[in-house]
C-alpha cells in the first residue's frame, strides 16, 4: 500500500504500533520498538505473547506523548499508515488501543481497516464469527471502517463457496446459510446459537458492502487496480477525498452519497478473474 501511494505521487509514512513485529519487512518512519520491546516485557515479566502485547499497549497509552511528539513533523503533509497488532482482544476487550486511536483522532481522520482472509467465506460458521468479530470492533472502535476480504487471489485454493461473492460482500440474509451450518455435526449441535447470533448481525444491519460505517471490499495485493479501489474507499470513508474540494455543502453532498463504482466491477469482476464458474453453488 505504501508503494502504492508513493508511485502516485503521495509522501506515505508508515508508522509500526504493532510490538510483535520484530522483523519489518516494510521501512516506517515511527516504530513502537524505540519505546518498548516485546520481547524484553515477556522476559522481564515472564509474559507469553499475548499478554506481552497487552502490557506494551498499555504501556504506548500511558506513553502517548512520546507517539504524538513524533508525529508532530509528519501529520500536516503526509498519508499515515498505522499498522496496529493482529490480536483481536485489544479491539474489543481492552481499552488501550480504543484509548492511544482516541488521541489520534483529534489530530487527523482515520480510517480503520479490518483484513480478513478471504477462504473464512469458504466455512460458514467461521464466515459468521469474522462478521461478529466486525460488528463488535466496530462498535468498540467508533471509528469509520473497511473491512477486506483479502487474498482474494487465492480463492481457488480454499475451496467452493456456497453463494456467489456478493453473498458474502453485501453480508446478505445469513439465514441461507442455516442449512450449510447443519451439514457440520459440530456447527448443527449449536443450531439454535448460531440462529440467533445470525440475528444480532441482521439486526444491527451495519455489517454489509454498500455503507461506509462497516464496508467490504475484496483486495488482491498484487493488483493495481484492486488496490485503487481500496484507496478510493479509505479516502472517501476518512474525509480525505473531500480536502482539496471548494465547492458548496450540496456538492459536498453528492460526492459522499454517489457510489465509487457499477456492482459489476466490484463482485462481479472479482467473481470472473479469480473464481471458475463451477466454484460456488447457488
Amino acid at each position: 500500500m505504501s508503494q502504492f501511494l508513493s508511485l502516485l505521487g503521495g509522501k506515505v509514512m508508515v508508522v509500526n504500533l504493532d510490538p510483535a513485529n520484530d522483523a519489518l519487512p516494510y521501512e516506517c518512519a515511527i516504530t513502537i520498538e524505540d519505546l518498548i520491546k516485546l520481547s524484553y516485557v515477556m522476559a522481564e515479566h515472564s509474559l507469553g505473547p499475548n499478554g506481552g502485547l497487552v502490557y506494551c499497549m498499555d504501556y504506548l497509552e500511558k506513553n502517548i506523548e512520546w507517539l504524538e511528539e513524533k508525529l508532530k513533523p509528519l501529520i500536516e503533509n503526509h498519508y499515515l499508515l498505522f499498522d496496529f497488532p493482529g490480536q483481536v482482544e485489544l479491539f474489543f476487550l481492552h481499552s488501550n488501543a480504543r484509548s492511544v486511536i482516541n488521541k489520534l483522532i483529534k489530530k487527523m481522520g482515520l480510517t480503520a481497516m479490518h483484513l480478513t482472509d478471504v477462504h473464512l467465506c469458504c466455512d460458514p460458521g467461521k464466515y459468521v464469527s469474522a462478521l461478529l468479530l466486525s460488528l463488535s470492533t466496530m462498535l468498540h472502535m467508533e471509528l469509520p471502517r473497511i473491512n477486506v476480504l483479502s487474498k482474494i487471489d487465492l480463492i481457488e485454493n480454499y475451496g467452493n463457496l456456497a453463494f456467489n461473492l456478493d453473498f458474502y460482500t453485501d453480508v446478505q440474509d445469513l439465514s441461507y446459510l442455516q442449512y450449510h451450518l447443519e451439514q457440520d455435526p459440530r456447527s448443527a449441535k449449536y443450531r439454535k446459537l448460531t440462529k440467533e447470533l445470525c440475528d444480532v448481525i441482521d439486526d444491527f444491519g451495519l455489517v454489509n458492502f454498500s455503507t461506509l460505517d462497516i464496508n467490504f471490499s475484496t483486495l488482491d495485493i498484487q493488483d493495481k487496480k484492486s488496490v485503487g479501489n481500496l484507496v478510493k474507499l479509505i479516502d472517501k470513508s476518512n474525509g480525505y477525498i473531500f480536502s482539496s474540494i471548494d465547492s458548496s455543502a450540496v456538492e459536498f453532498s453528492k460526492i459522499a452519497v454517489a457510489p465509487l463504482d457499477w456492482d459489476y466491477y466490484r463482485t462481479a469482476e472479482v467473481q470472473e478473474k479469480y473464481m471458475k464458474d463451477d466454484e460456488f453453488v447457488q
